[in-house]
């Protein structure tokens, strides 16, 4: 929320304070403080100009005006002679300008030749589209009074005269604060919530703009009822009639409003928006005109429709909280009004409406049509349902200053707002829970300057306590805790010490936890970069994936509450946010990736298990703990990791090399060697892989994941570059080795062989290498798989696997005989689990 400083000194007696003390102010109880942006970074001169002629210049691509702007008699211009008047023998400027909004005779903000505004831009005189600018007619961005970029900053009528320093007018000399108030604290976002936050951080009176002198309502505004009360606890009406309807908003709301970032419309609408920015509770304005019979609050039915002012037709929800008359549902409550009933320039029959809604049903009609108006940002935070007559009477009042309209007699008030219930703590709560003695009544001032009524009593058993009665506007106020905040947040969190607690000796990182470390910087020594993906996915996945119905990897734990409505399924594979993640750097333009994450997957339980609904009243029992923990699904840790691209860079060293799923089962080994053990590859055919160019991961005889390429189809459906590869492995299904022996390195040289065998060309080359290792004998320290030939040499239906084999032994010098022997005995394994034979 923006504010400008001076809106929120109005209301408050706090003498000569200055925005950096307000804001520091702010943020030491509790409310963030954004920025502080000091207006008025404009140099040289800026005056007040009226538009006295406009040339439309045709020819260009956008339109173009050339306007005589009169901008007082001492303005010195560098125009020939007999371009220096006006039509009125006035003294102009001509001045091009590619904004339609204004029309002659409209005030305007000109920056005359040698005046720099915000951004260091530098105003001066220059031939553009063939005529001479000589200044420059400001908008609202371009003054640094906010984002409007709209049009021309135009001022009304009577705010002043040509040639009128325009800084004082615009009061240039303010400060804006940019603030982000907890989600908790919804009249925070207001500048009486600020205003009454700053008199308690600064200990001094304020003055509450709500304090008005509301008269007896004479009968009612519009007849109106409330068919669904959980959802609208109390609606007003005040109606105004005669309005004028081409009268234009003030300056100075105007400004107000342009510097919080809402863009005049109207009057009507201008003085709605200054009410809720005011007083923190929103309004809605209709036209009277179109309202067709009584005003029913309820929930939508099946099938209703509504377009909303942004000119958008919503099918409505069920839950959706609405207004309705004869016709139909008219508003989308607490959200956004319709077209139908919408303020025009002829509107001069006007209702005004507050109300009171249920926070969770608005939360969840702004998110279900994606609609977060400035409406809706604060009834879902809660808003004081005591306001809602002060509000509409405020902003009936201000249509009669300021558009001549008659206020009518009746209001409309219907339903009922029960009462805030009373919280009792022990009077030295705060005390101890910050750890901190606080001087004898602090609870009581505390509590009662943000607005609760507190009386002091004792208990059964004579301790003091405290009974509040939380103010209207604070709903989040419900128990104790809430009141110690209070009481600490006003106190000061500074105050309270920080004192860390001392570790307990021998105590450090788990098993599980060190190997986590261990594998996660084995990936990324090894080029691979970390990233965290979305956790949630939605059920289309699987079909890209083009897994059957009955895959367990289907059965997901969904979200009630999702953070976007199509993704309400936990993750029960790592792929689906990792290949997501892939898929939007593609798009941004990397091509050439390798990513990794570690993380939990949620697999549901095979029954699900009835969670009991616990108290706060005390612990719960060992039973419900044991319930509970019952319930909760298995959540073991995965390790993924996504190739795409080169590999290996190409260059002027020469070209690279295409990720493959050789790549894939490298990264699976590469976690095995970090977890310390040992990954066993076999060929195996599992969705979302290629089922020729796949491969299972065992430990021992139990299978942990799978790597290989991507199927094409999925590849297809998921929009990925050609050849993807991936793994995904079970880190908690690999065991941690306890005794792990330190690895023994031998001073002796090896002894290098080459082998070639044939075998059958369907035996995997990861079980030959196994024969081959089980025969090898403990002289033989490593196998490596170095060419893979199938032709006429060896025969159709055969393949030739070539290994290199390195010998050595730990205490002597091995010999070439030793290591031929040991060579001759690897082979004879090999050939006696798969008939392998020496090629010739």
């Amino acid at each position: 929320m923006r504010v400008p400083v001076s809106w929120l000194t109005e209301h408050l007696d706090a003498g000569e304070v200055g925005p950096q003390e307000l804001a520091d102010a702010l943020v030491r109880i509790g409310i963030e403080v954004d920025a502080v942006d000091k207006l008025g970074d404009v140099t040289g001169p800026l005056v007040v100009g009226r538009v006295a002629e406009i040339e439309e210049l045709t020819g260009f691509k956008k339109p173009i005006r050339y306007c005589r702007v009169e901008t007082g008699e001492d303005n010195d211009t560098e125009d020939e002679p007999e371009e220096q008047e006006g039509p009125s023998g006035i003294r102009t400027r001509g001045i091009v300008c590619g904004a339609t909004n204004f029309a002659e005779g409209d005030l305007v903000v000109v920056a005359l030749p040698g005046a720099v505004l915000p951004g260091g831009f530098a105003i001066a005189q220059r031939k553009t589209y063939g005529k001479i600018s000589d200044g420059m007619i400001c908008s609202a961005r371009e003054l640094g009074l906010g984002d409007d970029h709209s049009g021309i900053l135009v001022l009304p009528p009577a705010t002043a005269s040509p040639g009128d320093d325009a800084r004082s007018i615009l009061e240039l000399d303010d400060t804006v604060l940019e603030l982000v108030p907890t989600p908790d604290r919804g009249y925070a976002l207001s500048v009486r919530g600020l205003a009454r936050e700053l008199a308690c951080a600064l200990d001094v009176p304020f003055g509450d703009p709500a304090n008005l002198e509301l008269p007896a309502p004479e009968g009612e505004a519009w007849p109106v009822r409330i068919e669904d009360p959980s959802g609208c606890s109390r609606f007003v009406l005040r109606r105004v009639t005669g309005l004028d309807a081409g009268a234009p908003t003030p300056f100075w709301i105007r400004r107000r409003l342009l510097l919080a970032g809402i863009r005049s419309i109207s009057l009507a609408v201008d003085v709605t928006n200054y009410v809720m920015l005011e007083l923190g509770h929103p309004l809605h304005a209709f036209d009277t005109s179109s309202v067709k019979g009584d005003l029913v609050v309820r929930r939508a039915k099946p099938g209703e429709k509504l377009t909303t002012l942004d000119d958008v037709e919503r099918a409505l929800d069920p839950d959706d909280m609405v207004i309705a008359d004869d016709s139909g549902v008219i508003s989308l409550a607490g959200t956004m009004g319709g077209a139908s009933t919408e303020i025009s320039p002829e509107s001069t029959d006007v209702l005004l409406e507050a109300a009171h809604w249920d926070p969770p049903s608005i939360s969840r009609t702004a998110r279900r049509h994606k609609l977060f108006s400035e409406a809706a940002k604060r009834f879902e935070r809660y808003t004081d349902p005591q306001l809602c007559a002060a509000a509409v009477e405020m902003a009936a009042r201000l249509l009669r200053r300021y558009g001549d309209g008659s206020i009518q007699p009746g209001r409309s008030d219907v339903g009922e707002v029960a009462p805030q219930k009373p919280i009792t703590m022990p009077i030295d709560l705060p005390d101890r829970v910050a750890g901190v003695r606080y001087e004898r009544g602090v609870t009581v001032r505390r509590l009662g300057q943000i607005g609760c009524k507190v009386t002091v009593g004792t208990s059964d058993e004579g301790a003091a306590q405290v009974t509040a009665v939380p103010p209207s506007w604070r709903g989040d106020l419900v128990q104790p805790a809430d009141l110690v905040e209070e009481v600490l947040r006003l106190e000061g969190y500074d105050s309270i010490p920080s004192t860390l607690p001392q570790a307990p000796a021998g105590r450090g990182l788990t098993e599980s936890q060190r190997r986590r470390r261990t594998v996660s910087r084995a990936l990324a020594e090894a080029g691979y970069v970390e990233v965290l993906p979305f956790p949630f996915i939605s059920a289309a996945t699987w079909d890209a994936f083009g897994l059957p119905e009955d895959d367990v990897r289907r059965r997901t734990v969904k979200v009630q509450n999702p953070l976007e409505a199509e993704k309400d399924q936990m993750a029960s594979s790592l792929l689906p946010g990792l290949l997501d993640t892939l898929q939007r750097n593609v798009s941004r333009g990397f091509r050439d990736l390798a990513l990794f994450h570690i993380g939990q997957v949620v697999l549901p339980s095979a029954s699900p298990v009835a969670v009991p609904e616990l108290g706060v009243d005390g612990r719960p029992t060992d039973e419900e703990l044991a319930t509970l923990e019952a319930a909760v699904p298995v959540q073991p840790q995965h390790v993924a990791v996504v190739l795409a691209g080169e590999r290996e860079r190409s260059g002027w060293w020469g070209s690279g090399e295409q990720a493959g799923w050789a790549d894939a089962v490298q990264a699976a080994r590469l976690v095995g060697e970090a977890a310390g053990v040992r990954l066993r590859v076999r060929s195996a055919d599992l969705l979302p892989w290629h089922p020729g160019r796949c491969a299972e991961l065992l430990v021992g005889d139990w299978p942990v994941g799978h790597a290989g390429e991507l199927h094409p189809k999925v590849v297809e459906a998921l929009g990925l570059p050609k050849r993807t590869v991936a793994m995904e492995l079970d880190l908690d299904a690999v065991p941690l080795p306890h005794d792990r022996p330190a690895p023994a390195v031998s001073p002796y040289p090896p002894v290098l062989l080459d082998v070639a065998l044939v075998v059958d060309e369907k035996v995997p080359a990861a079980d030959l290498a196994e024969a081959i290792i089980a025969g090898g004998g403990d002289l033989l320290e490593d196998v490596n798989l170095f060419d893979s030939y199938t032709g006429d040499q060896v025969g159709a239906g055969k393949r030739s696997l070539a290994y290199k084999l390195r010998f050595r032994a730990p205490d002597r010098t091995l010999t070439v005989e030793e290591a031929t022997k040991a060579r001759d005995a690897a082979v004879a394994e090999a050939a006696s689990r798969y008939g392998a034979t020496l090629r010739s």
